[in-house]
């Protein structure tokens, strides 16, 4: 059996040593570290968050703004297209009505021929129009998109 240190009959036991304090000066300083990284932690979020917002404001303003310029051009567009249209639809109604008053084949020709050569002058000179506005209707509805983008540059530099 072995033997046993007693000292007046009791048994020795071995004391563990108590936790270094050299590590945290006192119990209260590991949860204000803690507390002030969380708190500089939150309040660059919330900075971070203010700048996101800003920037998608910034962004759904212009994108509004592209959009109601791109529509009333389109209205623009679309009303040139159809008065094109009714001046076209006019030429080939007076056509016809010269045509009906036209009395030998020679006059029918010379209608025809006189209609065509308008009619080409006028699809020309309307195509440069639908060409013009095309072009202003996309040169306007860029123009926020464009100014969006020199503002988000300025503020980055």
């Amino acid at each position: 059996m072995p033997e046993a240190n007693t000292q007046s009959g009791k048994q020795k036991s071995k004391q563990i040593p108590p936790f270094p304090t050299s590590v945290f000066p006192s119990p209260d300083a590991a949860p204000a570290a803690f507390r002030d990284l969380a708190e500089k932690s939150l309040s660059q979020a919330k900075e971070n968050y203010e700048k996101m917002k800003s920037a998608a404001e910034e962004a759904t303003s212009v994108l509004e703004d592209t959009y109601a310029t791109a529509s009333k051009g389109a209205t623009d567009y679309g009303l040139k297209v159809i008065e094109l249209a009714r001046e076209n639809t006019n030429a080939t109604f007076d056509f016809a009505v010269g045509l009906l008053a036209a009395k030998t084949l020679s006059e029918v020709i010379e209608l025809s021929t006189a209609h065509a050569r308008k009619q080409f002058e006028a699809l020309t000179e309307q195509g440069r129009e639908l060409a013009g506005l095309a072009q202003r209707v996309a040169t306007e509805a860029a123009e926020p998109i464009k100014d969006g983008v020199t503002k988000a540059a300025r503020k980055v530099s």
